[in-house]
């Protein structure tokens, strides 16, 4: 197994269940993660597909750079069982009253807040976010949104330095993006926003690495795994971009305007 340390965050190149179990307990103040759907169909042909057929469409963005992932195409009775212990070990790897929030699309999303439950958290709603410009659908409901089934590990305490956070999200999804399911970081940092100021988030599903990117702009800091090499390896280069960009901003002086040389 692979681990690079890059400021606040730890990075693991390796399976996330193996990962996951391997952490010591309590260590997570907030699991906030994008795992494998499994969609793009009602039937395991469908799901089968390469993930860029499925969650891609041609004139929507530059796709170039992306390329198909592992771990999404199980069909619903193995995705629930396996979403059940990845789960399970998130919240052994979390401190009591740790948020979680993991995403979902609409037809995972009945069996997502089954498997967060399953896994031992308790239930606490849904997030949604609305793509401001989704893929119109003749003669049907346009599916606009993706969502987040959220909970907590156990009781989550009301005073945790938190303040008050909305209940809707609405960005545009990237154009230019490396991972083909990749989110706004504005998202992700409004996702963190969740996580106590100075908590660690963990991230099982880190793609790209968007989320340790939102998280440690938010000064929190980050454990992320990812099986892909490919994407373990981007994830790796985003990050250590984010921290250069943050240091050169906390270290700028301010421009001095109205001094004469």
């Amino acid at each position: 197994m692979r681990v690079e340390i890059i400021g606040g965050a730890t990075l693991y190149h390796g399976e996330a269940l193996e990962v996951l179990q391997a952490l010591m307990p309590g260590t997570a103040d907030a699991v906030i993660t994008d795992p494998p759907y499994s969609s793009g169909g009602a039937f395991r042909g469908d799901r089968a597909l390469d993930t860029k057929a499925k969650y891609l469409s041609t004139g929507s963005g530059n796709h170039e750079k992306t390329s198909d992932f592992g771990g999404d195409n199980r069909d619903q009775r193995s995705f629930h069982f396996w979403s059940t212990l990845w789960s399970a070990a998130a919240l052994r790897a979390s401190k009591p009253g740790a948020p979680a929030a993991f995403f979902s699309d609409w037809r995972q999303l009945p069996v997502s807040s089954d498997y967060l439950q399953a896994g031992g958290w308790v239930w606490r709603g849904v997030v949604p976010w609305v793509k401001k410009s989704p893929r119109p659908q003749m003669g049907r409901f346009t599916s606009a949104a993706e969502y987040v089934v959220w909970g907590s590990a156990g009781p989550m305490p009301v005073d945790r330095g938190v303040g008050c956070l909305p209940g809707f999200y609405e960005y545009h999804a990237p154009t230019d993006r490396e991972h083909v399911t990749q989110k706004p970081v504005a998202l992700m940092a409004d996702m963190v926003e969740i996580c106590e100021p100075g908590g660690l988030v963990l991230d099982p599903f880190m793609g790209s690495g968007t989320t340790g990117v939102a998280a440690l702009k938010l000064g929190r800091r980050f454990i992320g795994c990812e099986q892909s090499l490919q994407y373990f390896d981007i994830a790796c280069r985003r990050i250590e971009e984010a921290l250069e960009s943050i240091f050169v901003e906390r270290h700028e002086l301010p421009e001095q305007l109205g001094l004469e040389g």
